[in-house]
């Protein structure tokens, strides 16, 4: 009988298959459908996460000598059970304490009301190419331009007691504190411009702080004084307000800021530990 002819193209189809078969994946190590060429099979950096992973006890944050500060009603309270729980101050609602705490203060007095508002935030980024702390970054300078600061001026010579040129509607006042701690000529060391809406160069990362008083003519004018400051991926937001009992008694805008910067280098020392 006739033998068929064996063509040498068969024979090159079946050897192509068979290539093709031997190199395609394994199922075990072979290549992702998604895999480019040259890949070498490397995962992509992924940004680091932040340096704080928890948060403190805000109402523990602050002590009870700074309290006393802040807060000088808080020593005339008589009834101790009421002393203490002022000094144990309110936590605010949170929905997720890794990520979010805050504590409030209120004492109401024979001179003022004061009220001190804590707040921390963790910044956490879930974006893979962006780290925590770039995310804090930008979330701090978006808190930083709502806060609409005003712009720095160059160095002039100003009148104590005047308005600087470009100067805001909240400029601070110069009036003694209802507290009582501080005189007038105290506030007159400082010139307007020293006590303008600004940016902190000494508290965490970076920091500002913004001094607003109410414009309300037919009540005592409450002044509010924030400080907000970044060190890493955590930022931190000092409110602190006061109103006084007197219609016509300003609170002294440089006692309450430096009441208040000093709490924020205390709060971003005890971050730093």
């Amino acid at each position: 009988m006739q033998r068929k002819a064996y063509t040498p193209g068969i024979a090159a189809l079946l050897a192509a298959l068979l290539t093709a078969g031997c190199t395609s994946g394994s199922g075990d190590g072979g290549a992702t459908d998604d895999s480019n060429p040259g890949d070498t099979g490397t995962a992509s950096a992924v940004a680091e996460p932040g340096r704080y992973r928890t948060l403190p006890e805000p109402c523990g944050a602050v002590g009870q000598s700074s309290l006393d500060e802040l807060l000088p009603g808080i020593r005339q309270i008589t009834d101790e059970e009421q002393r203490e729980k002022a000094y144990e101050g309110e936590a605010t609602v949170t929905y997720d304490t890794d990520r979010k705490v805050g504590c409030q203060w209120k004492v109401d007095a024979q001179q003022a009301t004061d009220h001190l508002l804590v707040d921390f935030e963790r910044v956490v980024s879930y974006d893979n190419a962006v780290s925590d702390e770039s995310q804090a970054e930008q979330l701090f300078a978006e808190k930083e331009a709502a806060a609409h600061l005003p712009e720095p001026t160059a160095t002039e010579s100003v009148t104590v007691g005047s308005t600087p040129s470009g100067a805001s509607s909240t400029a601070p006042s110069g009036s003694p504190s209802p507290s009582g701690s501080t005189s007038p000529s105290a506030s007159a060391s400082a010139s307007p411009t020293d006590l303008q809406p600004r940016v902190l160069e000494e508290v965490g990362d970076e920091a500002f702080l913004d001094d607003e008083l109410s414009s309300s003519g037919s009540t005592a004018k409450q002044r509010t004084v924030t400080v907000a400051f970044r060190t890493s991926n955590v930022i931190v937001t000092i409110e602190y307000a006061e109103q006084p009992a007197t219609v016509g008694v300003v609170p002294d805008s440089k006692e309450m800021q430096d009441r208040a910067r000093k709490l924020a280098s205390q709060l971003a020392d005890s971050l730093s530990d």
